[in-house]
């Protein structure tokens, strides 16, 4: 028995003494890569070609905006008003003006809603563009600064290793 944990202890030794000899290879191996890290949020906002994009859609859709803020303000005026009304109308009357209430209410949440599909149709696109743009920028950073690769908005990165910055400045000088 004795042998036996002898012997036992002797291949863990002669284990324990090869993966000492192996490892120092494979991290030297991994020791030659460079990463980098994007915020890629910092880019579609600080960015100046995101910030235009911003600025136009803001100015396209801006009255559209106002149109429905307004209809909205005036059918809660309508409705107060209604409200206020309804003990001295008659029902017809009343039932009348609900009916009005109840149909601009649903041409405003219409409205609202194509608003709001125009808008996402159009920041999707606009983003989209940016990101084209962006991997151009990435890509010449990369090869700047020789990184084998840059992760997008991971959960911790040493500021050493963050290129977001850099990404911009290249981002800002393509046409």
């Amino acid at each position: 028995m004795k042998f036996y944990h002898f012997s036992k202890c002797i291949q863990i030794s002669l284990v324990a003494a090869i993966v000492a000899m192996i490892a120092p290879q494979v991290f030297a191996q991994d020791a030659g890569t460079r990463i980098g890290a994007v915020n890629v949020d910092k880019l579609f906002n600080e960015s100046n070609i995101a910030k235009q994009s911003q600025a136009r859609i803001e100015k396209d859709f801006s009255k559209r905006q106002n149109d429905i803020r307004e209809a909205a303000g005036k059918i809660k005026a309508a409705a107060e008003k209604l409200d206020r009304d309804a003990a001295v109308m008659n029902e017809a009357e009343r039932i009348r003006r609900q009916r009005d209430l109840a149909e601009q209410d649903r041409e405003l949440q219409r409205k609202q809603r194509e608003f709001t599909e125009d808008l996402n149709q159009r920041n999707f696109e606009d983003r989209a563009k940016i990101a084209e743009k962006a991997n151009i920028a990435l890509k010449q950073v990369a090869e700047q600064k020789k990184l084998d690769i840059i992760v997008q908005d991971p959960p911790y990165a040493n500021p050493k290793v963050d290129v977001t910055d850099e990404i911009i400045r290249v981002l800002n000088s393509l046409k």
